[in-house]
């Protein structure tokens, strides 16, 4: 069970969430002139360059894959919602879209969001997620590996989360997976059918399949001025092929932490953050 001053602490904090979820899904004033007035990204940081990109250019276009709730961790929401993005947001959990992301975004205009997921071509895909808990660290695992989340539930970090959370955790491996058939896009569908001539950028955040996703885009065609996306989970050799089709499509790449920040040919302007 968990601990009172871990419940008294997760209360507050759920409180706090809620509050300022609340404010985001009703585009409150509040909320607004906060991120338009006060806010200032850490130097050195995606958030950083995420500010001046999306404070110097209007109608930015936005493709985010594995949105998950559109919140919580979120790098570009508060940037969505500030400059008034547009786009598409796409998160493949039903229980999670529906409970967050569609209403998070239900008043933005331009901006979509789909449950489903990317793939090669349209249909049914499979995802897997954690099965003893739907709390958002756990949702967060989901992958399309399933080989990254028997690693991720097998971890010191799940079993700490578990324990803060009072859950157990099932002692067979294969009792802590579940598989979910969800509804899959491709890239060409989701251009065609919401009108879109050009990416600016393009957020990705698939646990492990990142690369993939890059891949599937086209990127040599499709030409998205910026690509953020997590490299940590990508094996060493998916990594360099990752890196290597990137540069010979012209992106220069800088690494912060476990995400990459590429930018298509970047000029002094934009080239001062890599």
């Amino acid at each position: 069970m968990p601990s009172l001053k871990y419940t008294v602490k997760n209360k507050a904090r759920a409180f706090y969430k809620d509050l300022t979820f609340n404010l985001s899904a009703s585009n409150s004033p509040l909320f607004m002139a906060y991120y338009q007035q006060f806010y200032k990204p850490k130097q050195g940081t995606i958030a950083e360059f995420a500010d001046y990109f999306s404070r110097r250019n209007r109608n930015l276009t936005v493709i985010q894959v594995g949105a998950n709730d559109g919140f919580n961790h979120d790098p570009i929401h508060k940037f969505i919602k500030r400059d008034k993005w547009k786009g598409v947001l796409l998160e493949p959990q039903s229980d999670v879209y529906h409970q967050y992301l569609e209403r998070l975004y239900r008043k933005s205009e331009g901006i979509h969001t789909i449950n489903a997921a990317l793939d090669y071509k349209d249909g049914e895909s499979t995802i897997y997620k954690v099965a003893f808990s739907n709390a958002r660290w756990a949702t967060g695992l989901t992958s399309f590996d399933r080989s990254v989340l028997e690693k991720a539930v097998q971890s010191e970090h799940v079993a700490s989360c578990a324990r803060k959370e009072g859950v157990e955790i099932p002692e067979r491996v294969e009792d802590r997976i579940k598989a979910e058939k969800i509804k899959a896009i491709s890239p060409q569908s989701l251009l065609q059918q919401y009108h879109i001539q050009h990416i600016d950028w393009l957020q990705i955040d698939t646990e492990g399949f990142d690369f993939e996703i890059i891949k599937m885009f086209d990127i040599g065609t499709t030409k998205p001025t910026v690509i953020v996306f997590e490299h940590f989970l990508l094996s060493e050799e998916d990594r360099q092929s990752c890196f290597d089709l990137l540069h010979r499509k012209e992106y220069e790449i800088k690494v912060f932490g476990r995400d990459v920040l590429a930018i298509k040919s970047p000029t002094g302007e934009y080239g001062k953050f890599l």
